[in-house]
């Protein structure tokens, strides 16, 4: 199994900056996804174990940005120019058999809260 620790999130206004960290138990395929309350978990970032391939959610394209360190065995989550509608638990995620659909990660961290104030 793939235990997974996220940290780093917090308070920001609007159009600031804050990363997000992911430490995993080994080098595998990673998502971040997010979910507001009453809302479904939403795709943001997703990134090969090599590191070579990512992929985004279209609400986040252009503003965040997914990378990692495998001798630290973490992922990161680089979240700018963010906007109220950014505000969510944000977990990262393992074992997916397709990178944007939650249903199908079989290991989830604990979620970090990220909020961004108008």
């Amino acid at each position: 199994q793939v235990q997974l620790v996220e940290s780093g999130g917090g308070l920001v206004q609007a159009g600031g900056s804050l990363k997000l960290s992911c430490v995993a138990s080994g080098r595998t395929f990673i998502g971040w996804f997010r979910q507001a309350p009453g809302k479904e978990r939403e795709f943001v970032a997703s990134i090969t174990g090599s590191g070579t391939i990512t992929l985004y959610g279209d609400a986040v394209k252009g503003r965040f940005a997914i990378s990692r360190d495998n001798a630290k065995n973490t992922v990161y989550l680089q979240m700018n120019s963010l906007k109220p509608e950014d505000t969510a638990d944000y977990y990262c995620g393992a074992g997916g058999t397709s990178a944007y659909d939650h249903m199908t990660y079989k290991y989830w961290g604990q979620g970090t809260q990220v909020t961004v104030s108008s």
